[in-house]
């Protein structure tokens, strides 16, 4: 960090830090992240006068008002204590990893995409508060680097295989037992007659020949 302080009506009080790019793990949207970060840290009137451009962190206020210099200049020092360490929002696990949200889910889901907890904010323009995971920022390095995300697409890929085979076998089973039940009941032929009813003593009816 350095410190600059001017000595005229028209000079600033600067303090300026090296942005930590390790930290961003070469993504975009990471580097807004921990740049969302670091304003958060400061009061709402103090936030105007940080910039972040170039490779460069800055705060500059009117020479004079050391007070907010200061505590804007430790606010941000004590953001940038552990930055390496903050917990990946969705978003960023997206983009670093070059997954899309309902693949980050799914592996979330079931254990793969290890989860470091949740976060509930309250959005803009929202009535309900957001609840969401965030993750270790070590872990979707450690992912990245082993391009892990490819080999969970081709085991998901193999599984959905094998689980039609299976639905098609069992379908296969079904239609099958279907069919024996018909064979062991066959229906009537449409010309055939109906068993004619018998009546108690009809032989012996017949037989005294009251029918001829």
């Amino acid at each position: 960090m350095t410190t600059e302080p001017g000595g005229n009506a028209a000079s600033l009080l600067i303090a300026e830090w090296p942005f930590p790019s390790a930290a961003a793990l070469g993504s975009a949207v990471r580097a807004k992240g921990i740049e969302q970060e670091i304003r958060a840290r400061l009061s709402w009137p103090s936030r105007p006068f940080l910039t972040v451009a170039q490779g460069t962190i800055r705060f500059a206020v009117p020479d004079g008002d050391e007070e907010r210099f200061v505590a804007g200049r430790d606010a941000v020092e004590g953001a940038l204590q552990g930055i390496e360490a903050l917990p990946m929002l969705p978003r960023e696990v997206d983009d670093i990893l070059a997954i899309a949200p309902r693949e980050r889910l799914k592996w979330t889901k079931d254990g793969r995409l290890q989860s470091a907890g949740t976060r509930t904010v309250k959005l803009r323009g929202r009535k309900k508060a957001v609840t969401f995971h965030v993750f270790d920022p070590r872990h979707i390095e450690d992912l990245a680097d082993r391009d892990q995300p490819a080999i969970w697409r081709e085991e998901d890929r193999e599984a959905a295989v094998e689980n039609r085979r299976r639905a098609s076998a069992r379908a296969a089973e079904t239609r099958a037992g279907r069919g024996a039940k018909k064979t062991a009941r066959p229906a009537r032929e449409k010309n055939e007659p109906a068993s004619k009813p018998r009546l108690d003593g009809w032989d012996a009816f017949a037989l005294d020949g009251l029918l001829r």
